[in-house]
């Protein structure tokens, strides 16, 4: 089977997910990769067949999207021209992580896809939302993509069609311990901003991992690091617990680990107010789309947070036993149905 895996490059969440699954993919087939986009921080350890600067989504001061800037990022003569020429005819099967280009293409060209990812789960009303939706953000994460079939990933199976996080081996493998510390990664914040909200509380060491941070350094409680992936995940591995933005890939590790969170959504991003609803309804630390993280919110955080742990381990053999069901067989609706009721099965 030849595979074409469509993999966005905004944020590092979309490439990490693809080096977890690529394994996975292979034993099934030749997988040729399209990284789309050009706005993450982590290499890309893929087979990448090929790259296109694609529609990269960009972010303005205050962490909300920009949307000026995604809208005229390309010239739309050489956008289509680029998708026209997409040879997604070439494979028998093409799985999409949030990529317009390749959504554009199978459109025109008639071919089968996949939508296969977080935003993937936003195509169905069960997902969680915030109390005010925001039509712009519901028309990004409904309408970017469009496909034959839609496989979300979340915190919790809300549809047939949604499964949990996909997890690295690493954090599957690993043997928490409740350290002496607190990992902080909060990047929409600056260094000054950081050390004002931490600096005023006692308690525990706080492990700063920080865009502008080059070299570790500590001051007083605070310990500011750079942000690098290994060392990251050993101190989410051995802390007491997590300040963190709302996103997916982070709160789904720390939940994997049963470490206790503070999801903070960063102002302006949409999916990230849905996916602090969803954590809310886990009994985890969230602060409303209104509310600005304060030196208070940390210190009763500290007394009162609760642990809430899921084990995701199996989530990576069940979404794809549902994408290989979906995705490769004509009869949609029984391949559908047999997957589900398996799935269901005490």
């Amino acid at each position: 089977m030849k595979i074409f895996y469509a993999v966005q490059a905004t944020g590092n969440g979309h490439i990490s997910r693809a080096m977890t699954l690529l394994p996975h993919l292979q034993k099934r087939g030749t997988v040729d990769v399209f990284l789309s986009g050009n706005n993450s921080h982590l290499t890309p350890k893929l087979p990448v067949r090929y790259r296109s600067r694609g529609i990269s989504l960009y972010y303005n001061n205050a962490g909300g999207l920009n949307y000026p800037k995604i809208a005229f990022q390309r010239n739309p003569l050489e956008l289509f021209k680029e998708i026209k020429e997409l040879p997604v005819k070439k494979y028998d099967l093409v799985i999409n992580d949030f990529d317009f280009l390749t959504s554009a293409a199978c459109r025109l060209q008639g071919v089968p896809s996949v939508h296969f990812g977080h935003q993937a789960s936003f195509r169905y009303s069960e997902t969680p939302r915030p109390l005010y939706k925001q039509w712009h953000g519901e028309l990004l994460l409904k309408d970017y993509v469009q496909a034959t079939h839609h496989i979300g990933l979340h915190f919790e199976k809300y549809h047939p069609a949604i499964f949990g996080a996909i997890i690295k081996e690493e954090i599957i493998q690993a043997r928490p311990v409740n350290g002496n510390h607190v990992t902080v990664y909060l990047p929409a914040l600056s260094d000054l901003a950081l050390k004002r909200l931490f600096t005023p509380v006692s308690g525990p060491l706080f492990e700063i991992f920080s865009r502008e941070t080059k070299v570790a350094h500590r001051e007083g409680h605070l310990l500011f690091r750079p942000i690098e992936q290994a060392a990251f995940n050993q101190s989410l591995i051995g802390c007491s617990g997590i300040i963190c933005g709302a996103g997916f890939e982070t709160p789904a590790e720390a939940l994997q680990l049963g470490k206790k969170i503070l999801a903070i959504p960063i102002k302006g991003q949409y999916e990230q107010y849905c996916n602090a609803a969803a954590l809310n309804r886990l009994g985890i630390s969230t602060l409303l789309p209104s509310q600005s993280l304060e030196t208070n919110h940390i210190s009763n955080w500290l007394q009162t947070a609760a642990i809430v742990q899921i084990d995701y381990s199996r989530s990576t053999q069940e979404s794809l036993e549902y994408l290989w069901a979906v995705g490769t067989k004509k009869d949609k609706s029984t391949a559908t149905a047999t997957v589900w009721q398996a799935a269901c099965a005490p």
